[in-house]
């Protein structure tokens, strides 16, 4: 349960990459509502991480839980905010997956 905790306040945390993406070039009611959901991911994603080092070790967490927000990020990059799709991103992007896969497993 606590690494379904953990994959899900990784969500939030691309939940909140997400939304500063979204401020950009807001303003007024837009950008309110857009700082708003920053907020709410963010405290959401570190009371889940919060919750899930409880009973895993933090120096598997912590990497896990910003692996997941870092590949999210850069794949709502790709599709939302059409950002190059190189072959490096996607190289690195799976070697950071094969990195965030090996520490659950170690």
């Amino acid at each position: 349960m606590d690494w379904i905790t953990l994959i899900v306040a990784g969500l939030f945390e691309t939940a909140f990459a997400f939304s500063l993406g979204k401020m950009k070039g807001k303003k007024g009611k837009a950008y309110h509502l857009w700082i708003t959901g920053f907020i709410g991911c963010l405290i959401i994603s570190m009371w889940l991480l919060a919750l899930a080092v409880q009973t895993l070790p933090i120096g598997t967490a912590y990497p896990v839980w910003t692996g997941i927000g870092a590949v999210g990020t850069v794949l709502l990059g790709i599709v939302c905010f059409h950002e190059r799709a190189s072959f490096a991103r996607i190289f690195f992007m799976a070697t950071l997956i094969g990195s965030i896969i090996g520490l659950k497993m170690v």
